[in-house]
């Protein structure tokens, strides 16, 4: 299949999601995170998407993954609307599937890509600036596979210590494999905690650009502490405007057992079979459990049916375009000098 024929515009959040946050009419109103760009609505076409995002240059079938990724959307909005319709807990292989999916959603964005990036622009401007300007013709000709001129290897030098590294561009083929190694291990914490299905009759629910939110322990009172799958006290998912799904901490179910105990894998095989599932009646406190924590979790938008800007919270954080970064030696100014391998000229004094 040729490149003409591969889809232009590719979502990193499925249309069919967020037309449960849309009119009848697909209309939806996205509220950027830049406060200095007003709220608009249009279609759900036209959000959540960029050209070409999954399309794999070269490739036989260069959107074949947006195709993949197609299949799997369909399916989980399909269990999504069976649940809407009343069944729930849902049976074990849509719990799996609908897991699979929202850990796929929660790094597929393109935040997930510019960290990627960002990241390994930080590791190269490491691994060159503590080599020595010295050393960095070594570094090219293991790395780059060629021996570079004088003018070459300043040019490297320069670009690679400056401050956040040198430009880097992802493959998109390592995104996909890293979005669906890394979805594949996070399915896990999602399928194996307990689900409860929020109605709500008078509340609604807004989305974003990152709609899988991790919630800390509202006892843990340490701030900074990190928060991932395995140690989220929750971790809530606007389905639709009126349906939440919160999966809470299964640790509370086995905290009273050793950890060899054998009844921890009957629990852990009840809770995959839905047994721990519940539905509860949407308040507007859980409204605002859930509406804050997606608002805080978006990256550059908020996406909500245009009734519903009321829900919106009021304090907005800025656009957080990257999920990770790492400092402290990491952002260390290099003078060209290596940082190993060399002596230290400065003479300690010793006492006789």
């Amino acid at each position: 299949m040729g490149n003409g024929n591969a889809a232009k515009l590719h979502h990193y959040v499925p249309q069919g999601y967020l037309r449960g946050f849309a009119t009848q009419q697909d209309r939806i109103t996205a509220v950027p995170l830049d406060r200095s760009r007003a709220p608009f609505t249009t279609v759900v076409k036209n959000v959540a998407a960029q050209t070409h995002f999954h399309t794999v240059p070269g490739a036989e079938e260069p959107d074949g993954f947006e195709r993949i990724l197609s299949s799997v959307e369909g399916a989980a909005i399909e269990i999504v609307r069976r649940m809407e319709g009343g069944e729930f807990p849902p049976r074990q292989k849509d719990r799996e599937s609908l897991s699979f999916y929202l850990a796929l959603q929660a790094v597929r964005g393109p935040d997930t890509r510019r960290t990627m990036e960002h990241l390994q622009a930080k590791m190269v401007r490491f691994e060159v600036g503590a080599g020595g300007r010295a050393n960095v013709k070594q570094w090219i000709k293991r790395n780059l596979g060629f021996d570079p001129t004088e003018e070459q290897a300043q040019r490297i030098w320069d670009e690679a210590t400056q401050p956040g590294g040198p430009p880097l561009t992802i493959h998109v083929v390592d995104h996909i494999n890293h979005m669906i190694d890394t979805a594949g291990h996070l399915a896990k914490y999602l399928m194996t905690r307990p689900w409860s299905l929020i109605r709500f009759a008078r509340r609604s629910l807004i989305t974003c650009d990152a709609p899988v939110s991790l919630i800390r322990n509202p006892r843990d009172d340490d701030f900074w502490a990190g928060v991932g799958f395995g140690t989220a006290w929750g971790i809530s998912v606007p389905l639709t405007r009126r349906l939440g799904l919160l999966m809470s901490d299964p640790m509370i179910m086995v905290e009273r057992f050793e950890v060899d105990d054998p009844r921890i894998q009957t629990i852990r095989t009840a809770v995959v079979s839905g047994k721990a599932d519940n539905v509860q009646l949407g308040t507007t406190a859980m409204e605002r459990l859930f509406n804050e924590h997606t608002a805080g979790s978006a990256r550059e938008y908020i996406y909500h049916h245009p009734d519903d800007g009321q829900f919106v919270p009021d304090e907005l954080h800025e656009p957080t375009l990257i999920n990770m970064d790492v400092g402290g030696f990491m952002d260390t100014e290099f003078d060209g000098e290596p940082w190993f391998g060399r002596r230290d000229t400065r003479q300690t004094p010793v006492d006789n």
